[in-house]
């Protein structure tokens, strides 16, 4: 559903775009980047969670989302995610795009990469597959799948085919959620799933200042902050909860 609802919206994206005029397609971009900024600020304050609190103390949280952000980052850039996404992009371009040129190529990348990261970093992306993979219902994918049609419709009108091709990162990693909740049941405790979910909203608040042209934050290279989060929350809640 979530794969058909991004194909189905970045296809009347790309349709609806070449009828839009430039500015109108900044425009869509801007008001998707207020918006994503938006849903980020509402993920992000699960740091102020009760469930978290009481599993590693009241100032813990921010150490917690700190400490994961930072090491997430090292971890990434020495891995250069962002760099491999990009070439990721690139190669998918050449491949469905033909041989368009530079700015063309730059559109497509920017559109895989943009997307891509805001279908799979948002708590929805997590919650929701985990939960599809304990049998408790598909209900938050569903509203994910509704939620990023809609989204992908104002992403493909201003950056085109790169959108569509962010499907594939749907499969992969929603997918591989899905499998990990099927083979492991309940993985995961509140209190880590609220860990979690505040580092997801501040990648999202990286996505939101690369689409408000603002700045290009290497949000890839730091999607390795949400596997550090719950992990720190284990270490830490021996030692600091109550």
């Amino acid at each position: 559903m979530n794969v058909a609802a991004v194909l189905l919206g970045a296809l009347l994206g790309v349709l609806l775009g070449n009828r839009l005029p430039q500015r109108t397609r900044e425009a869509v971009t801007d008001g998707l980047g207020l918006v994503t900024l938006l849903i980020a600020g509402t993920s992000a304050v699960a740091v102020l969670s009760p469930d978290l609190a009481a599993e590693v103390g009241d100032s813990a949280p921010m150490l917690i989302v700190l400490t994961s952000l930072l090491v997430g980052g090292i971890v990434g850039s020495l891995l250069r995610l962002e760099e491999r996404v990009e070439s990721l992009g690139g190669r998918l371009q050449r491949r469905l795009a033909g041989g368009a040129g530079s700015v063309e190529r730059r559109r497509f990348v920017e559109g895989f990469v943009a997307s891509s990261l805001l279908f799979c970093t948002g708590p929805l992306t997590i919650l929701g597959s985990l939960n599809d993979g304990l049998g408790n219902g598909a209900d938050q994918l569903l509203l994910k799948s509704a939620l990023d049609g809609f989204a992908a419709i104002a992403f493909a009108a201003s950056f085109g085919w790169g959108v569509a091709a962010s499907a594939i990162t749907v499969v992969v990693v929603q997918g591989s959620l899905t499998l990990v909740g099927l083979g492991l049941g309940d993985l995961l405790p509140d209190a880590h799933l609220d860990a979690v979910t505040a580092v997801g909203g501040l990648l999202l608040v990286g996505v939101a200042l690369r689409l408000l042209r603002i700045r290009d934050v290497p949000v890839a290279d730091l999607l390795p902050a949400l596997l550090v989060a719950p992990v720190l929350v284990a270490v830490l809640a021996p030692v600091l909860g109550s």
